[in-house]
């Protein structure tokens, strides 16, 4: 409903909103988003968040740069190695750390996103490559059949999750474990599995739009976008997916990054900064998280501040550890 309500004030209020250019312009313009966003849909189901989509993207660029220009790697093998290694970052770091260590999601993909900004910076030296290479741009910028490649992308990667969501196993297993992982391991499902293979699909999302990335601005540049986890989290709190975890989908994930995306395209055309675009897209952010306090879902609160627990010491932890100790100390006594 927002989102109709957003599109018919712009459309009515700046008459280059509806033109056939601008619109393609703007779903382009949030190609990279939507791919990550949908992705990103699969951790949040789970009950977690990927802070590292935006360093893998910038990852996976540097690494397209030195493929076209220093290597004779075919394109096409190149882009599918993208992908690869985003999937690797998602299931073999952040995956098995939360998933079979069981580790706070915030620490580890904080901690992935910030050894991996200082990965692209080392490799790139902090400078910027050209990327001339026709199937990169074909996949950021081209057309096919009459409309622009990525927006082709965004309508496949779309169709798949939904598939992947509603018709498979993992679908119905990633819901169990976003509803209770307690539940979820007393009925058989595998959640160490489950949550390897979300952040897997949530690596592959943000390696695919490092591609339309670099293809769009024909560059691999070392600019890690820090924002952009956090717009993709905003996009699915938006599209009604439970920041706890166990419900929504990449349809309302959809509508949320059209939100985001209308509202950043509107307001560009009408000459309001970057910067108030920024100060929006967090504002949008605040409203879904209180959105969910106010629907009553305090236990996802619970989930997500226990995350936070988890990262200090808890007072008294030391006296209780003395306590039992001692306790422990009596019983062999007797």
């Amino acid at each position: 409903m927002l989102v109709i309500v957003l599109f018919a004030v712009f459309a009515a209020t700046q008459p280059a909103f509806l033109g056939t250019r601008n619109l393609q312009n703007m779903l382009t313009a949030v190609a990279v988003l939507w791919v990550v966003s949908i992705g990103m849909t699969f951790v949040t189901i789970t009950g977690g968040i990927d802070l590292s989509a935006g360093a893998t993207v910038a990852l996976v660029g540097i690494f397209i740069g030195k493929m076209v220009n220093y290597t004779p790697v075919p394109s096409w093998v190149t882009i599918i190695l993208c992908v690869v290694i985003g999937v690797a970052i998602g299931a073999l770091i952040n995956g098995a750390l939360i998933g079979r260590l069981g580790m706070s999601f915030f620490v580890v993909t904080l901690a992935t996103m910030t050894a991996l900004t200082g990965v692209v910076n080392l490799w790139s030296n902090s400078q910027t490559d050209t990327v001339a290479d026709a199937a990169i741009a074909w996949v950021g910028v081209d057309r096919t059949l009459g409309m622009p490649t990525p927006i082709w992308i965004m309508i496949v990667v779309f169709l798949v999750a939904l598939f992947v969501q509603n018709r498979t196993h993992f679908g119905r297993d990633m819901y169990a474990v976003g509803g209770s992982i307690a539940a979820a391991r007393l009925s058989g499902i595998r959640v160490e599995r489950t949550v390897m293979a979300a952040y897997a699909i949530v690596g592959g999302c943000a390696g695919l739009a490092g591609v339309i990335a670099v293809g769009r601005i024909g560059a691999a540049t070392p600019q890690v976008d820090g924002d952009l986890p956090l717009q993709a989290a905003a996009a699915v709190l938006l599209g009604g997916t439970a920041l706890m975890g166990g419900s929504g989908g990449v349809g309302g994930t959809a509508v949320g990054v059209l939100f985001i995306g209308i509202l950043q395209n509107g307001l560009s055309i009408s000459g309001v900064q970057s910067y108030w675009q920024q100060v929006v897209t967090g504002v949008i952010l605040v409203a879904a998280v209180l959105g969910e306090r106010f629907n009553g879902r305090g236990r996802g609160r619970r989930r997500w501040f226990g995350e936070l627990a988890r990262m200090r010491p808890r007072a008294g932890d030391a006296e209780q550890e003395e306590a039992e100790s001692a306790e422990s100390v009596g019983t062999k006594a007797d």
